[in-house]
Order: structure tokens, then sequence, then C-alpha cells
């Protein structure tokens, strides 16, 4: 039998629409506003917080071990002008001048100094400052103020390259042979002045000297917050001193005119 073949379906007449009703058609898709990225401190994980936390915690510790060492080191040897034990020096720090003379808090050192003299608690009196300019000589400007005091200049010893704590501390060792001491200076600076002596092989103790609580004041208790970190950086290396030079036999020879 002869196959019946299935008719042809029309074509379908091609739709054409308009670019007019195109355009109307065409759904447009909202704009996704992207939220503004957020800047934190912390880590997103928790892990990584934990360990944000516990770098900060071990940074405070790190930051509070060196005046923690200076307490421990220092506190127990803290005087007054009336109660320090005798020693045969005086040592006292340089503070800077003032049109050539002492400034407050250096005069202030040098009073107590003086005075520990005068009552018979040191023989001699070692001042220590910088001296790294021809202009700028704390030594001979506190070696004036003493002997206006009366201090004998016989008594007085000069460290012209006392320019930071420690190259004092260092320098009264080795190069004027100083055993023991009594240092002389502020409140907010005796126990680094202790810490470092001790390090340097200076025995001391210290008088703080104290002053009004003003401007001077509290920028030199904040300062000492960094001079801190130093400190430790120098006992941990111990560098010398940024002039070391030869012996000398001042604070010897002092001592024995003392002693006739």
């Amino acid at each position: 039998m002869r196959k019946l073949r299935k008719p042809k379906r029309p074509k379908r007449p091609e739709l054409r629409i308009p670019p007019t009703v195109r355009k109307l058609r065409t759904v447009r898709k909202p704009r996704t506003v992207r939220k503004p990225r957020t800047f934190s401190l912390l880590p997103r994980s928790r892990r990584g917080q934990r360990r944000a936390v516990q770098a900060a915690m071990l940074g405070c510790v790190l930051a509070l071990a060196p005046a923690t060492w200076m307490h421990a080191v220092a506190d127990s040897r803290i005087r007054t002008v009336a109660d320090v034990p005798a020693r045969d020096v005086a040592v006292v720090f340089g503070a800077g001048l003032w049109k050539g003379r002492p400034t407050p808090y250096l005069a202030h050192r040098l009073d107590a100094a003086a005075e520990l003299y005068r009552t018979g608690k040191v023989k001699v009196v070692l001042v220590s400052g910088d001296n790294s300019r021809v202009e700028y000589d704390e030594p001979d400007a506190m070696r004036a103020y003493l002997t206006e005091r009366g201090v004998p200049d016989g008594r007085i010893v000069s460290d012209y390259a006392g320019f930071d704590t420690w190259d004092s501390c260092v320098r009264a060792k080795k190069i004027f042979g100083v055993d023991r001491a009594v240092l002389v200076t502020q409140g907010f600076h005796i126990k680094r002045a202790i810490a470092l002596c001790d390090e340097a092989g200076v025995e001391s103790y210290g008088v703080g000297v104290a002053e009004p609580h003003d401007a001077t004041w509290y920028y030199g208790g904040a300062r000492e917050m960094f001079a801190a970190g130093k400190a430790a950086l120098d006992v941990a290396f111990e560098p010398d001193p940024r002039f070391l030079g030869q012996q000398e036999q001042g604070v010897t020879e002092a001592l024995a005119s003392a002693a006739t």
C-alpha cells in the first residue's frame, strides 16, 4: 500500500515587533547597591581576633617590663637628704642650662648635693653633664653653682661627657673609679638612674628631689616611659658611652684631699 504523507503545516508568518514595543517588553533588573566596605582593626575570624588580642596583651607586657624592672631594683634605695646612707661620692646628673646658668630643675639637684656635703653625707661631688659644644658647658656651670653655695672647688669633679644617664653611670665607674655613690636627680628620674648605675657596677642610693607637679614635671614623667625602654636596651647590650677616654684621678685626688 502506498503511504500517505502528512500535509506540511504552513509556516507561521514571522512576527516583527516594532522597536518601541521591544523596549517596553524588556524588564530592567534593579541595580544592586554595594554596601560600603567597613574597615576593622580586628580580623573577621575568631582565630584571628584571638591572636590579635594575644599580641596586644604581649605588647602591653613588653611595654611595662622595663618600668617593672626599674621599680624592683630601685624602690628600696630611694631616700631623702636626711636619711640617705653616707657615701664618699655624690653624682649629680645634668639637666640643662638657661643663659649659661642651671635650669631650675638642675639647680634643685645641686641644692640637694650641697646639702649632702654640708651635712657630711658625701665628701666629693661628681657633676656629670654635656659639654659637646664650646658654648654649652653643663659641668662648669654646675661647679660654679656649687661653689657659690659653699662646696669647695677641690671637692668638685667634672665629667664633661655625661651625655645621658647610661654614659654618666658607666663613666663614673670606668673613668673615675666610683664604686658606691649617692645619686641626685628628680623623683621621676631617680629609679632609672639607680637601675642603670647598678648595672654599670656602681652600688648606689638615690635622693629624689621633689618638684611641684607643673608642666615640666608631667613632661618629665611622660618622657620616662619611653626612656625606660632605652634603659632596658642599654642593660641588654651594654654599649660603650659616646666618649669613654682614659681613666682620670679626679675623684681619687679629691677624696685624698678630704682625708687630710
